[in-house]
């Protein structure tokens, strides 16, 4: 059996009945970057395991990326002229976690800094 992006919706929404259609829509993209062939998604236990796993990834991302915007925003209070090293490095990993978020959505290896 084939699997196209309007089945998967269809086994997302059975999944999360509540999702909003944007929701689905990003959910769709997420699971069929993290797979090498959807045709994997068609079994509903690894659709299942997909679902978990990709989970876990994208709320690790979103916590990596909630601390980072707090550095970023206490960044923002100092002036460029003057930064240290430190928060150079602020902005190095910021850069990188900014990546690993874009990763999930677009399917590609992360820029190695």
């Amino acid at each position: 059996m084939t699997m196209n992006c309007q089945e998967l919706a269809a086994q997302i929404e059975k999944l999360q009945p509540d999702a909003m259609p944007g929701d689905v829509a990003r959910l769709c993209l997420l699971l069929t970057n993290y797979v090498s062939n959807i045709e994997e998604l068609v079994d509903e236990e690894r659709l299942a395991e997909v679902w978990h796993e990709m989970g876990i990834r994208l709320q690790a991302a979103t916590d990596q990326h909630a601390a980072m915007t707090e550095e970023l925003e206490a960044l923002s209070q100092a002036s460029p002229d003057n930064f240290s090293m430190d928060q150079i490095w602020v902005l190095i990993r910021a850069i990188k976690v900014q990546s690993q978020v874009l990763q999930l959505y677009v399917g590609r290896p992360p820029v190695e800094l």
